[in-house]
């Protein structure tokens, strides 16, 4: 299974900012420079995410981009779903005697197995990793 660099890149943007102090925007060349990307491409994802309702855009000079929801509300599964829609990985092909009936015995296999994932991704949500990373930034100061 592989999701798309978008996918990736949206869900690290959503942790970074999670981590961002509340009513505080971070501009796209900002998000796009702590990725290394351009802002261009980033500026794609970041309409995805706005559309899903997952962040908001604000106008102007010290605009840019903040969560909507409280972190604790968006799991992995809403951004996964915001980036890559909610189409299923695998679709039979019916090429088999036993699947021109009507049912596809290795289509069931594989959606049991994308469901599975999907309500992994869902308990997963962005507030944990951020509350990780903060864990281990507050280590290194220590030191």
């Amino acid at each position: 299974m592989k999701y798309s660099r978008a996918t990736n890149y949206a869900l690290h943007t959503m942790v970074y900012l999670t981590l961002t102090e509340k009513g505080k925007a971070v501009g796209v060349e900002q998000l796009a420079k702590i990725q290394d990307l351009s802002s261009t491409y980033l500026s794609k994802i970041l309409t995805k995410l706005v559309k899903a309702g997952l962040i908001e855009s604000t106008p102007g000079v010290k605009g840019g981009y903040s969560i909507v929801k409280h972190s604790h509300d968006i799991s992995f599964l809403d951004v996964i779903y915001a980036i890559e829609g909610k189409t299923n990985l695998f679709s039979c092909s019916l090429e088999h005697e036993e699947e021109k009936s009507g049912e596809c015995l290795i289509e069931n296999v594989m959606l049991d197995a994308e469901r599975k994932m999907r309500d992994e991704l869902a308990e997963k949500y962005l507030k944990d990793i951020a509350k990780e990373i903060e864990k281990k930034k507050n280590i290194y100061k220590k030191r």
